[in-house]
């Protein structure tokens, strides 16, 4: 008769049942901290002169990251949050409709136009097309074997420990 006894067997069942939940953990570690280096890399460096200048900032106020953690994965969000009506335009390009301009704290408009300046009650403006000036596509772009290789890491540091 031939017999076998495995010693350790309820340790090894219990490391391999926890090891979805520790890699999950890992990964959403890792996700949070890559997120937040891309978001970092949008504002000081693509809404910094990479891309665009910043003028008001409110674009690069705006930037954020965000992640969520379900039962079948880790997702992570990094875009514009808030009102910053021109973010999506400056990323993709379009164009804009013609429209009028009134003055909101005045009865009139004030503006230099050739070198003199200029009242109005209202200016027509014909619309715009705006280029692209992709700055969230470009930098995860720039970044993605860095994201890859970071998530990848992150699973090889759990299975050697």
């Amino acid at each position: 008769m031939f017999s076998l006894a495995v010693d350790g067997l309820d340790q090894t069942r219990a490391r391999l049942d926890a090891y979805p939940a520790a890699l999950s953990a890992a990964l959403a570690a890792k996700a949070s901290e890559l997120a937040s280096a891309l978001a970092d890399r949008v504002k000081y460096d693509k809404l910094s002169g990479g891309a665009l200048n910043a003028q008001s900032g409110a674009l690069q106020a705006s930037i954020a990251a965000s992640i969520s953690i379900a039962a079948d994965g880790v997702s992570v969000s990094v875009g514009s949050e808030g009102d910053v009506k021109y973010a999506a335009i400056q990323e993709f390009g379009g164009k804009t409709a013609a429209h009028e301009i009134l003055p909101e704290k005045a009865r009139t408009l004030a503006f230099l136009m050739g070198g003199s300046l200029r009242f109005a009650r209202s200016v027509h403006h014909p619309g715009s097309l705006i280029p692209a000036r992709p700055y969230l596509r470009s930098a995860i772009d720039e970044m993605a074997d860095d994201i890859v290789a970071g998530l990848a890491s992150a699973a090889q540091d759990l299975e050697r420990a």
